[in-house]
């Protein structure tokens, strides 16, 4: 059931994006009981079908050096609203001319993937999925937000990643990325996504 739910979602906002000429950055942003990659993931069957080609970058993989994000513990609150390289993402994945980056460092060992750049097609949709993108300037040309209310995160949150939950409420109250994307899917309930598109 959630599988069909997460494709019908995708066909939605594939729809829309096919629509739009060139390349198109899409930020799929939400925090992790949103499950954005899966969201993101779910994308490139119907874009293909579209004709438009698909790539698929998920943030975790641009996640600054370990020594940096855990200096001051591995809970802390202001760290983790800065674990993204932001600088890396914006230069080697938003900002490649006719090119991209596929990961620039493994999340879970640290070490650097090496992986080479590719190509990236001129009309390609390119996916950067992962929670905490918006409000930091980078240039995405559409942006998909996954909603969560604050209760729903406690509820579907894992007991050792609840320290997590205040950067999100902060998050929200800072950067309000449902008043900044174009597509916002409310996931309080994931069997009954209520999905709101802007024109």
């Amino acid at each position: 059931m959630l599988y069909y739910l997460e494709q019908e979602s995708a066909t939605l906002i594939a729809d829309r994006l096919a629509e739009v000429p060139g390349v198109v950055r899409l930020a799929v942003d939400g925090p992790p009981c949103a499950r954005p990659d899966r969201i993101a993931t779910a994308l490139a069957e119907p874009l293909r079908g579209l004709g438009r080609p698909f790539v698929h970058v998920r943030a975790e993989s641009f996640w600054r050096d370990a020594s940096l994000r855990l200096e001051y513990g591995r809970e802390d609150i202001e760290s983790y609203l800065s674990w993204l390289d932001v600088g890396a993402l914006r230069r080697e994945v938003l900002g490649g001319d006719g090119w991209y980056l596929p990961s620039l460092r493994d999340p879970q060992t640290n070490r650097a993937t090496k992986a080479p750049r590719k190509a990236l097609p001129d009309d390609a949709v390119l996916a950067v999925s992962g929670p905490l993108l918006l409000g930091l300037g980078l240039p995405f040309d559409r942006v998909v937000h996954l909603a969560v209310s604050p209760a729903a995160r406690a509820r579907r949150t894992p007991e050792e990643d609840a320290w997590t939950l205040p950067a999100f409420d902060r998050y929200d109250a800072e950067v309000g990325p449902v008043a900044l994307a174009d597509i916002v899917i409310k996931l309080d309930d994931p069997r009954h996504p209520a999905v709101l598109v802007r024109q």
